[in-house]
């Protein structure tokens, strides 16, 4: 893949002009959901009436919002729209909201005409540090997360951490259990920076600077391991447990934020960490401490056990039958493919319910 072009940006106006004139579309689309029509579509269209003339005329496609929609018939409805609007080989998509759109607007992009340019412009905590950097693109399919897509770099990427003002409580939380996994395979420092903000009276310039540094942090593992065959798994810290929690809460009908997910999947895997690799088990209960205070317990009993197993069977870190976790030794300490039982695992399920 070619490098990405990512903004942290103080000129949102000026940005996205030298952005779409990189490309210079013949026709221009914007991927919203209900929310982002509502609330951030309002910015991106005043910005590009500024620049009337220089571009042409942007073609609104609206999804539904939620996880729930990030389904193969979404996706056809965007390649329909695509289609209908008369979108060829040289136009550009900008998505415009959080994970789910960033996801499936970079997916329907990469493959409308065997790929066309798209531009991600996040407006949740979770798309700016995650789910818009790194050229992860796809769908949920058959229950599972992310099941179907492609490794594929948006064009730019542009971070304006004023759309975060427009966030609630909920996301904002969802989107920080991603900086505490990245402080986590980075440096005691920034953990212990993460685990002092306060999180109900949010500084938001402070926040900006956070978000800085934690999209440095994975910026820095995409490059050298841009298809995830070795470092880059450090990523998914907390997510082979956090993903067959969220995938169970979805089939329940009982669906949870995807950071909320992870964050309890972060308990999880520290325990295996503490138990199989000698993380410290006082930075454990330190994060146990923050994510039960914040993010609240996910509810299940030992009669769920089996169906979280067959859940983690299907994480695409898995090799040759073994469900294989992201641990760490210690905070910035990685240690990758590290392979769990199923007796490990259900021990590291009695510990999350019983903490």
């Amino acid at each position: 893949m070619e490098r990405q072009s990512l903004i942290i940006t103080s000129d949102f106006s000026g940005d996205l002009r030298s952005s779409i004139q990189t490309i210079a579309p013949d026709r221009l689309f914007v991927l919203v959901d209900d929310h982002t029509a509502q609330y951030c579509w309002p910015r991106l269209e005043e910005a590009l009436k500024a620049l009337v003339g220089e571009f042409p005329p942007a073609t609104l496609i609206s999804i539904a919002s939620s996880d729930e929609a990030k389904t193969l018939d979404t996706l056809a409805s965007v390649w329909t729209a695509l289609s209908q609007g008369g979108a060829t080989r040289k136009s550009l998509l900008i998505n415009l909201g959080g994970g789910m759109v960033t996801d499936l607007g970079g997916f329907a992009a990469s493959t409308f005409k065997r790929g066309i340019a798209f531009i991600n412009i996040p407006t949740t905590l979770l798309a700016m540090v995650d789910a818009s950097v790194g050229g992860k693109t796809g769908i949920n399919f058959c229950g599972l997360k992310n099941e179907i897509g492609v490794f594929n770099n948006a064009s730019t990427v542009i971070i304006d951490t004023q759309f975060l003002r427009t966030l609630d409580h909920e996301n904002l939380l969802s989107g920080y259990a991603e900086m505490l996994k990245h402080g986590l395979i980075y440096s005691d420092v920034e953990l212990k920076c993460l685990l002092r903000f306060d999180l109900e009276e949010v500084d938001y310039v402070e926040l900006a600077e956070m978000v800085a540094r934690s999209v440095a942090v994975k910026q820095r593992i995409v490059l050298e391991d841009p298809l995830e065959h070795g470092l880059r798994k450090a990523l998914n810290l907390g997510h082979t447990a956090g993903h067959a929690f969220e995938s169970l809460a979805m089939a329940e009908g009982r669906t949870v934020l995807h950071g909320y997910a992870v964050a309890w999947g972060l308990v999880c895997e520290l325990y295996l960490s503490a138990t199989r690799c000698g993380f410290p088990t006082e930075r454990l209960h330190q994060v146990r401490q923050f994510v039960a205070a914040n993010y609240g317990h996910f509810a299940f009993t030992c009669k769920e056990y089996d169906r979280l197993y067959e859940l983690m069977t299907h994480d695409k870190k898995n090799t040759a039958g073994h469900i294989n976790f992201t641990l760490l030794g210690a905070v910035g300490d990685i240690r990758i493919n590290q392979a769990a039982s199923k007796d490990d695992i259900f021990e590291m399920l009695d510990f999350y319910r019983e903490s």
